[in-house]
């Protein structure tokens, strides 16, 4: 093998372990609860456009506003995020993967009879994502929810409008 085919598939193997990595990251931070610029830089591009079930927003900004308000609606969560299958093009990559949320709502708001104010969602998350002058920023994203379990949370005004 010559040097300039192993550096091209140590380069791709790196860029998919940094794509995993920020994917993972950004699963685990839903579960942290700090939501500031600086976490949203750390993730997104400034046009970022993202699909959630809570709907779709443009920008950085509205992206940080829109989780800061979804994820309020919860007293604890954990976000697991498997099988993911990335594909990488030279500075864009695509990648889809399972989701499985859990949620434990707000305030002890009461969920559906057996379920003790838990809601759990699963569905897969197809992201677009760029290679910046920082590392790999997602770029777009859709949340697919496939089924659900419990009672969701009550949606503020703001967020149904």
């Amino acid at each position: 093998m010559d040097t300039e085919t192993l550096h091209r598939q140590l380069q791709h193997l790196t860029d998919r372990a940094e794509i995993a990595a920020l994917l993972d990251r950004y699963l685990r931070s839903l579960d942290e609860g700090i939501f500031d610029e600086e976490w949203a830089r750390a993730f997104f591009t400034e046009d970022v456009t993202a699909e959630m079930p809570i709907g779709t927003v443009r920008g950085r900004d509205a992206v940080l506003a829109r989780i800061r308000g979804g994820m309020a609606l919860f007293d604890r969560t954990v976000h697991l995020g498997t099988n993911a299958v990335i594909e990488i093009d030279g500075d864009r990559a695509t990648a889809r993967g399972a989701q499985l949320s859990t949620h434990v709502l707000a305030g002890g708001a009461p969920g559906a009879p057996g379920t003790e104010g838990l809601f759990v969602s699963a569905g897969h998350a197809d992201s677009e994502l760029v290679r910046t002058p920082d590392g790999w920023r997602i770029a777009a994203s859709a949340l697919r929810i496939v089924w659900t379990r419990g009672t969701p949370p009550r949606l503020p005004a703001e967020m149904t409008a």
